[in-house]
């Protein structure tokens, strides 16, 4: 093992920042355009400045601009594979590193958005495909592997899973664990437990799916790899199936029976779980007449009955939690990670119906607070936890 001090960047405008004061932004309605403008112009002026580079790959990808973001990732990832974000309250207690691969931004966990104004500097360690470590690791505390699974990244969490043995710091998701998360792999680790339904999901090829007769409609139908909703449709039948592959390219999906969550009134509820340390909390609440619900697209921030209605979740999650504490616990030892999320809602019949856990969710706390008073009080028990979980690894070596 080789450590190493991390490069500080020359001058305060040329920090890197991470993807929290570009989501803030986002989420708030700011228009990023000029201020992706402004970047541009700065980073042209100082093109061997990796942060400027990195930063404004952030804000593009906020932008919708996936393709032109990672394209300048890739430029500040050919200067400088280690990046340094200080806590926002200093001296900082404790240093994490964040084991990263380039990819867009579901590719790794965005633990900067949770951990938003700590007392905890981050670095973020970009892997190099050829030869992972090819710098040396900077001086840290604990270690968090935050590189999502995916085919593109086996061979990275492979190598990590020998490299990280016995490794004298803390290291939080063991790689070995990360595979858990995959949607086929995950559906099957969960059957069978008491109070929790997660429908059994397949991973098939383009062909495979084409030939459809053994399918029971309605299915979910989804891309593989695809995140936020990206290509994800309720096939009802074959017709629509057919129609499906004409609009999608891909040759691989994942396909999974649709089972219809609505409530009494007609409505979806579809809420966000951090497992912490085997401890369940709450993150949000999403409430929409629309099965596939996306929190910013649900109607959160213009219904106040919503948010009223969210903020009875959050209030009384501790009963939620007790209620579905077999099936939570369940998740937690079967998935063997420290930090993952859970996407889940409830069935008619009061199981917890999981739609996806995975470990590079977004969790954060940048909501409104004037129109989400709540937010701030049961995010900081998140974050709370996080830290603690850090704090005890830390205590324990």
């Amino acid at each position: 093992m080789t450590l190493d001090a991390t490069p500080q960047p020359t001058s305060p405008d040329m920090t890197f920042l991470g993807l929290a004061p570009f989501l803030r932004q986002s989420i708030a309605g700011t228009d990023l355009k000029p201020l992706c403008q402004s970047m541009l112009l700065s980073a042209e002026k100082h093109p061997l400045q990796a942060n400027l580079w990195l930063n404004l790959s952030i804000a593009l990808q906020c932008l919708g601009q996936r393709e032109f973001g990672l394209t300048l990732q890739n430029q500040a990832l050919e200067l400088q594979r280690i990046y340094h974000l200080s806590a926002a309250q200093q001296p900082a207690r404790l240093r994490l590193l964040l084991l990263m691969v380039p990819g867009d931004l579901a590719a790794n966990t965005p633990i900067e958005c949770l951990l938003e104004n700590s007392d905890i500097d981050l670095d973020f360690y970009y892997l190099t495909p050829e030869s992972p470590f090819a710098q040396a690791l900077p001086e840290h505390d604990a270690l968090l592997v935050a590189i999502g699974e995916s085919d593109e990244n086996r061979a990275a969490l492979n190598f990590l899973t020998q490299a990280l043995h016995n490794w004298p710091k803390p290291v939080i998701n063991a790689p070995q664990h990360i595979a858990n998360t995959d949607r086929a792999v995950a559906s099957a680790l969960l059957q069978n437990v008491a109070g929790l339904q997660m429908p059994q999901t397949l991973r098939v090829t383009r062909n495979a799916l084409q030939n459809q007769a053994s399918l029971h409609f309605p299915q979910i139908v989804r891309p593989l790899g695809s995140q936020g909703g990206h290509g994800l449709a309720k096939i009802t039948q074959p017709s629509e199936l057919a129609n499906y592959l004409e609009r999608q390219a891909d040759a691989e999906f994942y396909v999974a029976p649709f089972v219809d969550y609505s409530d009494a009134d007609g409505l979806f509820r579809k809420m966000r779980i951090a497992l912490i340390d085997g401890t369940p909390y709450a993150c949000h609440m999403g409430v929409s007449a629309n099965w596939m619900i996306h929190y910013v697209n649900a109607g959160m921030y213009n219904d106040a009955w919503k948010r009223a209605e969210e903020l009875t979740f959050m209030t009384q999650f501790d009963a939620f939690a007790q209620r579905h504490r077999h099936a939570l616990q369940a998740i937690a030892s079967r998935t063997g990670l420290d930090y993952l999320c859970i996407d889940c809602a409830q069935t008619p019949t009061g199981e917890l119906l999981v739609f996806e856990i995975d470990h590079v969710m977004v969790v954060h706390a940048m909501d409104d607070p004037a129109q989400f008073p709540y937010k701030l009080i049961h995010m900081q028990k998140v974050k709370d936890a996080f830290c603690k979980l850090l704090d005890q690894r830390i205590a324990s070596i």
